[in-house]
Formats: C-alpha cells, sequence, structure tokens
C-alpha cells in the first residue's frame, strides 16, 4: 500500500511542505528506541530523514511507490542521512530483526480502504516488534462541519486540488488539477482502539496533538503511541 500513488509522486513535496509540527514528535520516539526503526509509508523521507539526523543511525523506510523512495533517497543524500530505503507493501512487510519503533507519520494508514488491510497492517507491526517496543501513528478525527464546508470544493493551497467526501464509505477522494487522484478513509477512536486490540498491542498514550495535549472533544487529530506487551 502506496503513501501517494504513483501519480501524485511529483506534486508531494509542495503537498506534504506545511506539515512539520509531526517532525518534533517522531523524532523524539525515535531518540528513546533502543534499537531499529522503521518508517512505513515512508514518502520522500520527510520524517524519516530528520529523524535519522538525530539520532545518528539509519531509518528502515518502507513504501510500495519506487517514485517516493526515489524522493526519499535524494533527499537523504542530499542531507546526509542514513535511510535504508525498502520497496514493499506495509500490510505484509517482514523485518530481519525486531524493531524498537515503528511509525506511519502524515496520516498514512489512512491509505488503507478496509478494516481487514489494516487488520492486517496491524498484525505485522505486532509480529516485527521487540518486546516493549513501540508503534506510533496519527491520524485525523472526522469533523463533520469542515466536510461540509470542504466537499466538493475547490481549493488552490497547497496545490491546486478538490475533495469529495462519500460519507457511506467513510471516505474522502483528493483529485488534483491535473486529474491525479487518491482516496483517504477516515476511522474512528473506537476503531483504531480495536485494531489496538486485536493485534495484541496495548496502548500507552492517545493524544490530541503533537505538543502531546489530553485528546478532549475539541480534538481534530488522533496521535497514538502503543506497545508490544513485556
Amino acid at each position: 500500500m502506496t503513501s501517494w500513488p504513483e501519480e501524485f509522486a511529483d506534486r508531494y513535496e509542495e503537498w506534504s511542505a506545511h506539515m512539520t509540527e509531526d517532525i518534533a514528535f517522531y523524532v523524539e520516539l525515535g531518540r528513546e528506541a533502543d534499537g531499529p526503526v522503521v518508517e512505513l509509508a515512508v514518502g520522500n523521507g520527510r520524517v524519516a530523514v530528520p529523524l535519522a539526523l538525530a539520532t545518528g543511525r539509519a531509518v528502515i523506510g518502507i513504501d510500495i511507490s519506487p517514485a517516493m523512495l526515489g524522493q526519499a533517497r535524494e533527499n537523504a543524500t542530499a542531507a546526509g542521512a542514513e535511510l535504508d530505503l525498502r520497496k514493499g507493501d506495509m500490510r505484509d512487510f517482514e523485518l530481519d530483526e525486531p524493531a524498537a519503533l515503528v511509525y506511519c507519520p502524515f496520516r498514512a494508514l489512512l491509505h488503507l480502504p478496509t478494516w481487514a488491510d489494516r487488520r492486517r497492517t496491524f498484525e505485522r507491526v505486532a509480529a516485527s516488534l521487540r518486546p516493549g517496543g513501540r508503534f506510533a501513528w496519527n491520524a485525523y478525527a472526522f469533523d463533520h462541519a469542515r466536510a461540509a464546508e470542504l466537499d466538493g470544493r475547490k481549493a488552490s493551497e497547497p496545490v491546486p486540488h478538490s475533495l469529495r467526501y462519500a460519507v457511506a464509505d467513510n471516505r474522502i477522494d483528493i483529485t488534483l488539477a491535473d486529474g491525479a487522484t487518491s482516496s483517504l478513509w477516515w476511522a474512528t477512536k473506537n476503531e483504531w482502539l480495536g485494531l489496538v486490540d486485536v493485534s495484541g498491542l496495548e496502548l500507552e498514550a492517545l493524544y490530541g496533538g503533537f505538543d502531546r495535549r489530553p485528546l478532549d472533544d475539541e480534538s481534530r487529530e488522533y496521535v497514538f503511541v502503543v506497545r508490544r506487551p513485556t
């Protein structure tokens, strides 16, 4: 499963440039990891490169998109960071050594369309972590007012695009001005917690933002940290 479809790759740098607030959060988790660190849907290395630089260790980056992996390789080389980039699907990835941290930033798990896809991913993560190892990710909390405001409208930032909400399928379709498309499938807090439960992981923290603020009724982002039981 890709971080973004191939046709999005040439606009990804622009699309993701505004997202910077998550980097320090994932870097701090990387600093605390006492073993291999893995990013699922590594994309262009937006998080993996600064994490590798901050820790002085290689980050394993997995993505199914050759174009995204190419961008990550170029960005890592330019920054002098060490990334171990691997083409693969997050639903069936395997590691040579159990990881201390697996993370999946920028809502990339929402590209998985079904519960079965997400369950497979969570089970692979659980099997790939060492005892006590962490899995972290973030995803938006569905905002019906925001959806009503944006549905069907064209926007110019960060690149020209339009959004369509298919509420019955929990899906958002993103269409760029050149016709390239991608989709996200949102999930509720309890759906995420169900995935944690069925995969045998346990919740460490659920925040309402990357500054580790508590989740409350006004939160619009889920930031999860779970761990494999010791």
